[in-house]
């Protein structure tokens, strides 16, 4: 942000005497600009705090204390209760997943019922600079968020490594009483992180803030309305089990579970997985943290009050919001975990929303759904198919294998797999996006509502 505002500093100092009269309050506007960027940059670290090794940035400042040398591998240590109707015990793990301990009552877990040991790769992140602020791009979603580089990977269990020692004589830096806006805190980050960091913050707004409500009332009421429609008479000892594969920030998770299901998210984004993780288990109220979304580009700006407007959440509570027992979140990819034998005929309902194009094969994706889906189960989707693979080489400069198939070639696939319509319609919507921009990427999604072929649940006459 720091060489953002540098530059639009440059280019304001080049400007003629009279045309700088003009326009007299942007040195105070990139001051501001500066500030709010401090904010964002406090939350961050007080979410990397959060977590042990290997999130030590004592390496990346200038702290006074001796210099650390990045560790390339490091570990968490995994703790998490398997259940029937969450994630199946199999003999491989979702690499790279915290589960922090649980003050608001949420489990975050691994693909394991055992205590074990994960690994963390520090490698780089593949991929290009696709998260922008919507502003230039056809796509404002983290695209390249599930190429291969750098997220949450599948190890053999027997092959993961025990914690480095070395990480517990590694001192935490204190954030308190300290100036962000402190030049020795640049953090030096690759340009492609920066953007995921930023696409993150975006996703903070629509998940868990009062301002994305409107984008959540698009997106996530008509699911949250089916499902109550098609299991309208919930048990509360023997709640229905509903995956939501791709969960992102685990908002649409949370509310699922509220509603009375015991509902486990699936995310493969390693960003996505730590930020939802702060934010379910580190959030002590609402409303307690501020961010600044839309400070990054200064195009298509309304007005600079507009631009720095703070932003505050969760506006809800994850830890007071009545989620129902057996809620959590299972990180992986949704292929390689749900895949398993054990997953089989466990599901009452699956989930997808702005998800089933993230996929290199789409009928492997519907194969899996329908296959995890018990007889009679329903699978609710919503969401474009801007397949997420599709020019993967203009961004990774490698050809990635993506299936791109139409909307019609979609749902004959479903039906093959004895997945039968029950409802359809377009949704018009945005993603992550800034209301008051003046560009608007919208979406004409596809919403369906399709049931497996079976007799134990039986959909209600409309």
């Amino acid at each position: 942000m720091e060489e953002d505002v540098k530059r639009w500093e440059r280019s304001y100092g080049k400007l003629r005497p009279a045309h700088k009269e003009l326009l007299p309050h942007l040195p105070k506007k990139h001051q501001d600009l500066r500030r709010c960027s401090a904010a964002n940059f406090r939350f961050i670290l007080n979410m990397l705090q959060a977590f042990d090794s290997p999130f030590d940035m004592s390496q990346d400042y200038d702290t006074g204390e001796e210099t650390i040398k990045r560790g390339r591998e490091a570990s968490f240590d995994i703790n998490c209760t398997s259940q029937a109707s969450t994630c199946e015990a199999t003999d491989r793990v979702a690499n790279g997943y915290p589960c922090l301990p649980d003050k608001n009552g949420i489990v975050i877990s691994r693909e394991n019922d055992a205590q074990l040991d994960g690994a963390v790769q520090n490698g780089q992140r593949s991929g290009s600079s696709c998260c922008e602020d919507g502003n230039n791009v056809d796509d404002s979603r983290c695209i390249d968020n599930r190429l291969k580089g750098g997220e949450a990977r599948l190890e053999d269990v027997n092959k993961i490594a025990k914690p480095e020692k070395s990480f517990s004589k590694i001192k935490k830096i204190s954030i308190c009483g300290m100036d962000f806006q402190d030049p020795s805190l640049q953090l030096h980050v690759p340009p492609a992180d920066v953007d995921k960091v930023r696409c993150i913050i975006r996703n903070i707004v629509r998940d868990w803030t009062k301002e994305g409500a409107f984008e959540r009332d698009q997106c996530y009421k008509p699911i949250l309305e089916e499902l109550n429609y098609y299991f309208p008479n919930r048990s509360k000892e023997r709640p229905p089990c509903c995956v939501v594969p791709g969960a992102g920030l685990a908002r649409l998770a949370c509310e699922i579970s509220c509603l009375g299901f015991a509902c486990q998210g699936n995310e493969f984004s390693y960003y996505m997985l730590i930020c939802s993780s702060f934010i379910l288990n580190n959030t002590q109220a609402p409303m307690e943290w501020v961010i600044y979304p839309w400070i990054h580009s200064n195009c298509n700006m309304t007005s600079d009050e507009n631009q720095l407007q703070p932003v505050y959440f969760p506006d809800l509570h994850p830890g007071s919001a009545g989620i129902t027992d057996g809620f959590s979140m299972c990180a992986g990819d949704f292929v390689e975990v749900y895949s398993h034998r054990g997953q089989e005929g466990m599901w009452d309902a699956v989930v997808t929303c702005f998800f089933i194009d993230t996929a290199h094969n789409i009928v492997e994706y519907i194969e899996i759904i329908a296959k995890i889906l018990k007889p009679g189960g329903v699978w609710i989707n919503l969401g474009p198919l801007l397949y997420h693979f599709a020019d993967a080489v203009s961004y990774s400069g490698e050809e990635e294998m993506s299936l791109e198939i139409s909307l019609e070639d979609v749902k004959k696939v479903a039906l093959r797999y004895g997945l039968k319509m029950q409802k359809e319609r377009t949704i018009e919507t945005t993603y992550t996006a800034n209301q008051k921009s003046m560009i608007q990427t919208r979406y004409t999604t596809a919403f369906w509502t399709m049931t497996k072929d079976g007799d134990s649940q039986t959909a209600p006459q409309r």
